[in-house]
């Protein structure tokens, strides 16, 4: 290749480069306006592909939709900032208040009155852990009267028990933490979480256990905010990507989920 042919060549991979730098940064301006993309999780008592903890000894969020937020950081080359709320209800509920960027949650229609919903990266099982000695077997004993259910506040697992309970007293906690500490002082015969969760949690109350079966079956998936259509559009290309390219598959290992399968493509 000659000198000009050489030139030629060096000024188009330089302009190449331009184009891609110009938009990612444009990517990262509309993704994240602030400077920083706030990722907003849920943070409770037991991990699961949806659920973050805190880390005993610095207190600082850890878990599968902090190591997705860290990603798509990453991928946008900007700082992360986790927003953290007691459930994905009142994380829905932040959406208008500009408070984050993107999220994870279990998909639900209900929510759809405040985000924008796009591919799952797991399917989300949700079920029952019963008290020991509260004569709970299956499914179907969950709903007698004299039975007392809990539920996290404005999870669409919440409004699906709500909507199928007909004997059982209901009570509804703001926090997974409160529920636990019911359920622990023999108030509360069940709780209705997401099953990952719960088998995390049923390591605390000797003698419970997680019921066969499933209140409901739906898929974690990434949101943002109504009315923010390139954000929208680039987290679900992020998604799409993070279960192509093995982040998804990272996330859920490193957080102990290693049997846990990924979401399909395009679902």
């Amino acid at each position: 290749m000659n000198s000009f042919k050489k030139t030629i060549a060096a000024s188009a991979l330089l302009l190449a480069f331009a184009i891609a730098g110009a938009v990612a940064e444009d990517a990262a301006r509309a993704v994240a306006p602030t400077g920083a993309l706030r990722v907003a999780i849920a943070v409770g008592p037991a991990a699961s592909t949806f659920w973050a903890t805190r880390d005993p000894q610095s207190g600082e969020p850890r878990g599968v939709t902090v190591e997705l937020g860290k990603a798509a950081a990453e991928k946008l080359h900007v700082p992360l900032k986790l927003v953290a709320y007691k459930n994905s209800g009142e994380i829905a509920a932040a959406a208008s208040k500009s408070e984050w960027d993107i999220s994870f949650m279990p998909a639900d229609a209900e929510r759809e009155k405040y985000v924008d919903q796009g591919p799952s990266y797991v399917v989300y099982e949700s079920s029952y852990l019963v008290r020991g000695g509260a004569g709970i077997k299956d499914m179907a004993d969950v709903d007698r009267t004299g039975i007392h259910v809990g539920v996290i506040e404005g999870t669409a697992t919440s409004r699906t028990v709500a909507k199928s309970l007909k004997n059982a007293w209901l009570a509804t906690y703001a926090k997974p933490e409160m529920a636990a500490a019911s359920m622990r002082d023999g108030n509360l015969d069940a709780l209705a979480m997401g099953r990952d969760a719960l088998a995390d949690l049923a390591k605390t109350l000797p003698g419970s256990r997680v019921l066969d079966g499933a209140v409901q079956s739906t898929g974690v998936v990434v949101a943002v905010p109504k009315n923010r259509a390139a954000t929208r559009d680039w987290a679900a290309h992020f998604v799409e990507d993070a279960k192509a390219d093995g982040t998804v598959r990272h996330a859920f290992d490193s957080s102990g989920f290693a049997t846990t399968e990924v979401a399909p493509a395009g679902r």
